[in-house]
């Protein structure tokens, strides 16, 4: 993988297809690779290049000690655009990836071309918050959970019902949390926490905007992901039945073809 060099880090990169570029930001505790399961290939045969990244903390891009701040994830992105000179172009991110990209439309809107925001949300209502400190007090414990707990409870939090009362597709899903680990990134988890209410400071984003919200999302639920579509000025919404917070591994197909809708009119 090449690496390039931003904000005093080095990160991983991948690039796949042609056409306009479209820059795909991931989630806490996970790796760019993700997007190339299901979102690439849709966006490539719909005739976009596609780059994603390894954010900082996650191999193979480099992992500085101590706590992260939103600020340096943004910072990061905004230097690979740069770097790779991409700019503005399409994003694409979700979970923290699509709160970077709020930020980064706020601060570097030059490079800034559309936003499909993926299970997003602008501030945390009272069981979000409940369940940040949560995660945060265990890590702080330094108690590591047993695998076979860890996916259980990952595939609670993460997936939908419809996924979850399959017998044959849990079994599958439940395989993969127990091999991935599932650890969170040391860092990463401080830079949410800290957030606040982003709704006033939305209003400044001024490119097209979509935001994808999961039915079943315990992470993001659709109430929160509707509050950042209402706060942008051109923002609509799209909400997608029968999965939770990994949607977009859930459904892939009806999530590539609101992305690529989207990023097809502007």
């Amino acid at each position: 993988m090449p690496l390039v060099r931003t904000n005093g880090i080095r990160l991983a990169y991948r690039r796949s297809g042609h056409g306009v570029p479209v820059l795909l930001i991931m989630g806490s505790s996970a790796g760019g690779r993700v997007w190339t399961v299901h979102q690439t290939p849709a966006l490539n045969r719909a005739g976009y290049e596609t780059i994603t990244f390894d954010n900082r903390g996650v191999a193979s891009s480099d992992a500085p000690a101590g706590d992260y701040a939103l600020s340096d994830l943004v910072a990061d992105t905004a230097g690979l655009i740069e770097a790779l000179d991409l700019g503005p172009c399409h994003i694409v991110g979700t979970s923290l990836g699509a709160m970077i990209a709020q930020d980064l439309a706020l601060r570097r809107q030059d490079l800034v071309r559309s936003l499909v925001l993926i299970a997003t949300r602008a501030r945390s209502d009272a069981m979000r918050r409940a369940q940040d400190a949560g995660d945060r007090a265990l890590a702080a414990a330094g108690i590591r959970l047993p695998a076979a707990y860890r996916s259980v409870k990952t595939a609670l939090e993460m997936l939908s019902p419809a996924t979850l009362n399959s017998d044959t597709v849990v079994a599958e899903w439940l395989g993969v949390f127990e091999i991935s680990g599932g650890d969170p990134v040391p860092g990463q988890g401080t830079a949410v926490a800290g957030m606040g209410d982003r709704r006033r400071a939305l209003s400044g984003i001024t490119v097209p905007c979509r935001a994808i919200a999961f039915t079943d999302d315990l992470i993001c639920p659709p109430h929160l992901v509707a509050e950042v579509a209402d706060a942008i000025p051109k923002c609509d919404f799209v909400e997608i039945s029968d999965c939770g917070h990994l949607g977009y591994l859930e459904r892939p197909q009806v999530v590539n073809e609101a992305i690529v809708a989207f990023l097809d009119r502007c």
